[in-house]
């Protein structure tokens, strides 16, 4: 039997709850989540990409099931170099699925041999992004609830409050 493999990618800049309710809840229904972090996005970033994967890897250190990684150039090309079947995206809003839905509609078109499962994000965490949980820390506001202790340790060393 195969194992169902699915790609969670993104910038995670810094990974949060939000994102970690997402990778739980993909771990119900796959038996591996690559968490794929963006080597070219557009967003400018706080965290270099060793930063982010080494954050990621901490807070996920006991999990066997999921495997930490980056990409460069075309996310379908590189689903499909792991074997994966499927790309997992978490939705805040209704305006988050426009964006998405184009695409998923985009990767499919490239190949049909990949899915996208969308996931509504918990409640808890529907207003949640990394942007935020960046702008909050930069002003010395409470991120506790929003991130891991070793990302809140990692926002406060780049904020120079150590």
């Amino acid at each position: 039997m195969s194992r169902k493999i699915a790609v969670y990618p993104g910038s995670f800049d810094p990974i949060t709850f939000g994102h970690l309710d997402i990778i739980d809840r993909g771990l119900k229904i796959f038996d591996e989540v690559i968490i794929a972090v963006a080597a070219n996005s557009t967003k400018s970033a706080l965290f270099t990409i060793g930063e982010r994967i080494d954050l990621i890897n901490k807070v996920l250190a006991d999990n066997e099931r999921v495997r930490v990684d980056t990409f460069d150039g075309l996310l379908i090309d590189y689903v499909l170099s792991q074997k994966a079947t499927v790309i997992i995206r978490g939705l805040r809003a209704v305006s988050d699925f426009e964006y998405e839905f184009q695409i998923a509609q985009m990767n499919r078109s490239i190949s049909q041999d990949v899915e996208t499962l969308f996931m509504m994000t918990s409640v808890p965490y529907s207003y949640l992004s990394s942007s935020i949980v960046k702008e909050v820390s930069s002003l010395n506001g409470p991120v506790d609830g929003l991130v891991p202790a070793v990302v809140k340790e990692a926002l406060d060393a780049k904020y120079n409050r150590n």
